[in-house]
């Protein structure tokens, strides 16, 4: 990438995090293809994860039929589940750590890791994860999902999508209403996307110097 390039890039992302409004209704009538969405989803994953074990998990909903199973455990943002082109609904993998082999062998098929870094690695990450208590690997599979949900919202943007976070739903049915192991996947939050039927509305940030301090 050139510098130019590179520039270009980061200002349209800086521009892209400056104009986010809260949008609360879609156009109904844009959907967004399988393709695209697994472009937007391949992207997203970009984010950083604790010893890149990548934690998230993405539940889908586009039908009218998943929707309408979704609506009653959302039913304070009934009309941005209604009117988006999807909910993404984000999970943390509890047993992440499962993939871990996976990974480090990609990596090393791949050139991104050395066959040595892995052979003295992979033992270490195993270890690690067998003293981790349920809490811990809770915290690590949150705080990584919430990073690769906020990616997800930029990413969408730069595709030329509106997207809202949701905390508020029933968080506790969410894995099992759709099938999941209830004990494995940990609900991360809902993130509804789609082209905004209107401009949304903005809201107030405090300064700086309220929430930043320089040591």
């Amino acid at each position: 990438m050139t510098t130019t390039n590179a520039v270009t890039q980061t200002n349209d992302f800086r521009k892209i995090a400056l104009e986010r409004r809260s949008i609360k209704s879609y156009d109904p009538s844009v959907k967004i293809s399988r393709e695209e969405m697994t472009e937007i989803l391949n992207e997203a994953t970009r984010a950083p994860s604790s010893i890149n074990l990548q934690p998230w998990r993405f539940l889908v909903i586009e039908s009218e039929e998943a929707k309408a199973q979704l609506l009653p455990l959302a039913k304070f943002n009934s009309h941005q589940v209604e009117t988006s082109s999807a909910v993404i609904a984000i999970f943390g993998d509890l047993q992440h750590d499962l993939n871990a082999e996976e990974i480090y062998n990609t990596a090393v098929e791949l050139g991104y890791m050395p066959a040595e870094v892995k052979e003295r690695q992979f033992p270490l990450t195993v270890a690690y994860y067998e003293n981790l208590s349920e809490q811990a690997r809770k915290d690590i599979a949150l705080i990584d999902s919430s990073l690769v949900a906020m990616q997800l919202m930029l990413v969408a943007r730069a595709h030329g999508y509106d997207t809202n976070p949701i905390g508020g739903y029933e968080k506790e049915q969410m894995a099992e209403l759709f099938g999941m192991d209830t004990k494995r996947y940990v609900p991360v939050m809902l993130l509804t996307i789609g082209k905004a039927a209107n401009e949304g509305y903005p809201s107030m940030r405090l300064p700086i110097n309220s929430v930043a301090e320089w040591k």
